[in-house]
C-alpha cells in the first residue's frame, strides 16, 4: 500500500522532469535545434500537420536551419506559417527550399533564455511538490483510518520527502547545464 504511493509519487515526479526536458527544447541555445519549428503546423491537404511531417528540416549549421518540402507546392504554405508563428526570423524562400537564417544570440537575448529555463524548472519544482502533497494526504488519510501506525505514517512521510528531494535536486542539476548550455559562447 506504501509501497505503491511511493511508486505512484516517483513515477509522476518523473513526468514532471521530462516535462521540464521538453520545454527545454523549445528555448533558443547558442546554436539552433530544428525543435525551434516544431509548434509549427501546416495545412496539408485539409489536416494540420508538423513540418517535419511534410519535409526534411535540417539545422546545417550553428545560425541556420532548411527545409526541403518533398511537394514544392507547400512552399508557400510552409513560409506563411514560419511567418505567423513569430519565431524571430523570416523565411528566405528561393523556389526549392525554405531558408531560416537566425542570427547569433547576444548576451542579452542569452540571459533571457536563461531566465526562461529557471522559470520552467521552478514550474517543474511546484508540480513536484503538488504530487509531494498528495501523497503525503493519500498517507496521512491511511494513518487517521488507522490503516498504519503513527510510526509507519512518520517513516512513509520521510521517504516521500526524501523523492521528492532527489526529484527537486535533479532539476536543479538540469538546469545547471542548461544555463551553462545558453549562456556558453
Amino acid at each position: 500500500m506504501l509501497e505503491d504511493i511511493y511508486a505512484n509519487a516517483k513515477e509522476n515526479m518523473q513526468k514532471s522532469i521530462e516535462a521540464l526536458r521538453r520545454d527545454y527544447k523549445t528555448l533558443r541555445t547558442g546554436k539552433v535545434t530544428t525543435s525551434v519549428l516544431d509548434s509549427i503546423k501546416i495545412d496539408y491537404y485539409g489536416t494540420q500537420t508538423e513540418l517535419n511531417q511534410v519535409g526534411s528540416v535540417l539545422a546545417t549549421d550553428a545560425t541556420t536551419i532548411v527545409i526541403n518540402p518533398w511537394e514544392k507546392n507547400l512552399l508557400e504554405k510552409i513560409e506563411k506559417a514560419i511567418q505567423n508563428a513569430n519565431i524571430g526570423v523570416n523565411p528566405n524562400n528561393d523556389g526549392e527550399l525554405i531558408k531560416l537564417y537566425f542570427a547569433p544570440m547576444t548576451v542579452e537575448q542569452r540571459k533571457e533564455s536563461a531566465k526562461g529555463a529557471k522559470t520552467m524548472t521552478d514550474n517543474a519544482k511546484v508540480a513536484i511538490r503538488n504530487i509531494r502533497k498528495h501523497a503525503n494526504d493519500k498517507i496521512k488519510a491511511l494513518c487517521k483510518d488507522k490503516e498504519i501506525s503513527d510510526d509507519e505514517n512518520k517513516k512513509a512521510l520521510d521517504e516521500i520527502q526524501k523523492i521528492t528531494d532527489a526529484m527537486v535536486n535533479s532539476s536543479d542539476n538540469i538546469l545547471k547545464a542548461k544555463e551553462q548550455e545558453i549562456l556558453k559562447v
